[in-house]
């Protein structure tokens, strides 16, 4: 996070964001409730769950909403503006 972002949307937004860090907690539910049944370990997953395989961070442009994944932000602001 020490380089510039821009967001992709609105281009103008330089200065004004919100980083969301993401944590993902590997379930297992019931099908029919909703219920969790058992938190599981992310060392120990069972057959057929895949771990959380995405990105770390999701940005928030502070001015018109846009959520993005951090390299979006990041690429739009290391290009030259127009």
């Amino acid at each position: 996070m020490a380089s510039p972002y821009r967001c992709p949307n609105c281009k103008t937004n330089k200065s004004r964001f919100n980083i969301i860090q993401q944590t993902a907690y590997p379930v297992k539910m019931d099908p029919f409730s909703g219920e969790v049944l058992q938190q599981l370990s992310n060392d120990a997953l069972e057959p057929f769950h895949m771990p959380y395989r995405g990105p770390e961070y999701r940005i928030q442009c502070g001015t018109c909403g846009n959520i993005e994944d951090e390299r979006t932000f990041l690429a739009f602001g290391s290009m030259k503006s127009q």
